[in-house]
């Protein structure tokens, strides 16, 4: 028997669903989870057609009260349905299921989403202490690949984001690596 016509749009409305995913990694950072769920953020997203999000919080806090909890995560479905949870083994499922990641600037959490080729906003996260997260976004904003917001502009930063203008990243070339280490330590030939 062949699906109602229900079933097919509802079918059809789910994998034409676009996926934010956020993520802070390990760290704490209070102020991109608490804003990622504020109204504005979420107008800028559902403005661009974005409609579920899943928020990887790490041991940051927000606050719970619009959320139901559901094992080890909290829900809340509304115009963007969203999902907050600590920690995962991997968050490469997470990466692959996403249309657009928002993460803060740590170096490995970049390198993997460009990897990937995914469309990349990074926050870095100024409480760190040398603020080297902000040095590592504006050079690789500055090449293309990505783009940097702070907390205040990410709204805005959404709203404009042209994915389709950001550079890929290069592949992986191990063998520049092993050249690099050879030059460094004088066996690079001349």
């Amino acid at each position: 028997m062949p699906p109602s016509p229900s079933a097919s749009t509802a079918s059809s409305e789910s994998s034409l669903r676009m996926h934010v995913f956020v993520t802070v990694g390990s760290t704490r950072f209070d102020s991109l989870v608490q804003h990622v769920l504020s109204d504005t953020v979420l107008d800028a997203l559902r403005s661009r057609g974005y409609s579920t999000l899943a928020v990887q919080c790490g041991n940051s806090h927000f606050d719970t009260g619009p959320f139901k909890k559901a094992g080890e995560s909290w829900r809340r479905n509304a115009e963007v349905d969203t999902e907050v949870w600590r920690f995962k083994p991997s968050l490469q499922e997470e990466y692959g299921k996403a249309d657009l990641i928002i993460s803060h600037a740590g170096s490995g959490t970049i390198i993997d989403v460009l990897r990937l080729g995914k469309p990349l906003i990074v926050v870095p996260n100024e409480t760190l202490l040398d603020n080297h997260q902000q040095e590592l976004a504006s050079a690789l904003e500055g090449l293309g690949h990505l783009k940097a917001s702070t907390i205040s502009g990410l709204s805005e930063t959404i709203e404009t984001l042209e994915a389709a203008r950001l550079v890929p990243f290069p592949a992986f070339n191990g063998s520049r690596f092993r050249e690099l280490l050879d030059e460094e330590m004088g066996f690079a030939e001349n």
